[in-house]
């Protein structure tokens, strides 16, 4: 990782003008569930079309129902690239620390490094906090999203409220991602749900960023009729992977190609990181070891 990003800045110089990578004959990206799969494959229409023409290969987006989908194509080499949750990249390495590495991360636009897990409501609802949510209906997204799973299910039950249907909330159910929970809370199909934000800017854009900017933008949702009523800790934001087989030089051009879409494309970066971001930087292994380690206890 070291050699991939002290050569990233040469890179950056290359030209981009179309050239068959070395060793590959196609460039594959999967795209994380959580929205439905169309406006997933529009927001990274962009990415396909600079990967293509920097690469020199046809460029494929996969998006499949749910993040176990990526996972599963990454471990079997089947994926080139990935926006991974930090859940999802701990589920990748726990199962084998070869078939993939973390180059580059989301930095918000205050500079931080992390965004949230947002429980929320709908604001005709009475419920303010989790105290308020006994007995109703509380639901998660996807099994291996870090903020509409693992660190609620931690964080929640340490606050004193347990998990188990029946003990606080009257059901728990998954809904099978951030889009659809955030649809499922408005509707009033289920009374109180979490999905994902970077915390800044204004509630009724849905945050700068995240799945309720996401859902604002596709028009999907009116924050104004929703609220905030419980917001985890500061959760490191997924890496950005690439196979670890990749030729070296097709790892570098990739690198620096994503670290420059903010200054030069805002408009793909945007729809790329889901929301207003400042900058796409350089990330390890190392800033996910706390994610890895609650990974790994919470599958024990």
């Amino acid at each position: 990782m070291t050699r991939i990003l002290g050569l990233a800045a040469g890179a950056a110089m290359l030209s981009t003008t179309a050239m068959a990578a070395d060793s590959i004959s196609e460039f594959r990206i999967g795209i994380l569930g959580g929205e439905n799969a169309s406006d997933r494959l529009r927001s990274n229409a962009c990415l396909e079309e600079k990967t293509e023409k920097l690469l020199g290969v046809p460029t494929k987006l996969f998006a499949p129902a749910d993040y176990n989908g990526v996972i599963e194509g990454l471990l079997g080499g089947n994926l080139d690239m990935a926006w991974l949750g930090a859940s999802g990249y701990a589920k990748v390495f726990l199962t084998d620390p070869n078939a993939v590495e973390p180059v580059l991360t989301k930095i918000n636009a205050d500079g931080s490094f992390g965004y949230h897990s947002i429980g929320f409501a709908r604001i005709d609802s009475g419920i303010n906090n989790l105290d308020e949510m006994k007995g109703k209906k509380f639901g998660f997204g996807d099994p291996n999203s870090t903020s509409g799973y693992l660190i609620p299910s931690i964080e929640i039950p340490k606050a004193g409220y347990s998990m188990k249907p029946g003990d606080h909330f009257g059901d728990v159910v998954f809904t099978g991602g951030h889009e659809q929970t955030i649809i499922a809370v408005q509707n009033g199909d289920i009374d109180g749900g979490v999905s994902w934000a970077d915390g800044l800017g204004n509630w009724e854009d849905g945050y700068n960023s995240g799945a309720f900017r996401k859902a604002v933008d596709a028009g999907l949702v009116d924050m104004t009729q929703l609220k905030e009523i419980w917001r985890s800790k500061v959760i490191p934001e997924g890496p950005i992977v690439l196979r670890k087989a990749l030729p070296e030089e097709v790892k570098i051009k990739v690198v620096a190609m994503l670290a420059s879409l903010p200054s030069m494309d805002p408009e793909c970066a945007y729809g790329f990181m889901a929301g207003e971001i400042k900058a796409i930087a350089p990330i390890s292994h190392a800033d996910y070891e706390s994610i890895v380690a609650a990974r790994a206890a919470k599958s024990n």
